[in-house]
């Protein structure tokens, strides 16, 4: 017997549907346990990320968590599947008390002492090495203008920061960024922080331009890492639509 036009129009309707709910189902399960996308909204990790990098994080690097779901609605408590993070990551995590995202290095782990004096990092009583590198030259920005020297080149006025190479005991290295002289009380000299069993320690590499665990993030607890970044997909200095913008260099960078 043959259907009807509104009988197909019905079915047509219904695939269209049936495909849709598939594919964000699909698309839920790849953000959860696989890859997240993150986009990064602040200079906290200059060099190492820019304002306008897109990225991707695995989530499976540390195991599932109730905040490796959508809105922090997991169904369980702690870790399952759980690995430990390594010094030195970059790791997207749960603010302990906002629950906002936030992106930062991993420097202390549990049991570990961190220090910084006069803009350099002491980790359980030994100075980390750092080596000067060419200064990272960037555009003033109006609203943030902390920086070392402020030279003109082409004729337009920009910011110049110290940046240094850090070395991990495990000689993982990564550039950091120094602002303003090593002057800043807040971060540049701190009081010696124990990190607690389970909980970690967390700095930016722009040292000085940074909200991390020294100061409004504390401790972060295990069960709030959400994930490990891995690749800069794309980036962009500007509104992404404006291909001129795009800094093609970064695209498919790997994150160290």
């Amino acid at each position: 017997m043959a259907r009807t036009r509104g009988g197909k129009q019905k079915e047509g309707i219904g695939e269209t549907i049936r495909t849709i709910v598939w594919a964000i189902a699909i698309a839920l399960v790849f953000r959860t346990f696989l890859f997240q996308p993150f986009w990064i909204p602040s200079g906290s990790m200059k060099s190492t990320l820019l304002i306008g990098d897109y990225l991707f994080i695995s989530k499976y690097s540390y195991g599932y968590s109730k905040h490796s779901f959508p809105w922090s609605l997991g169904p369980f408590d702690g870790r399952i599947f759980a690995s430990e993070p390594e010094r030195g990551d970059v790791i997207v995590f749960k603010h302990p008390r906002t629950n906002e995202d936030f992106i930062k290095r991993l420097i202390g782990l549990p049991g570990d002492r961190i220090q910084m004096r006069g803009g350099r990092l002491f980790l359980n009583d030994e100075e980390v090495p750092q080596a000067r590198i060419a200064d990272f030259i960037e555009p003033i920005d109006p609203s943030r203008t902390r920086c070392i020297d402020k030279p003109t080149i082409g004729g337009e006025v920009v910011c110049a920061k110290e940046a240094w190479t850090e070395t991990l005991p495990s000689g993982r290295s990564y550039t950091v960024l120094n602002a303003d002289g090593n002057l800043s009380a807040a971060t540049d000299n701190t009081r010696v922080f124990t990190v607690p069993e389970g909980q970690y320690f967390f700095m930016g590499d722009n040292r000085d331009n940074s909200n991390d665990s020294r100061q409004g993030v504390g401790f972060v607890p295990y069960e709030n890492l959400v994930g490990r970044a891995e690749i800069i997909a794309i980036s962009s200095d500007g509104p992404f639509y404006e291909i001129w913008n795009w800094r093609w260099s970064r695209f498919l960078t790997v994150i160290r």
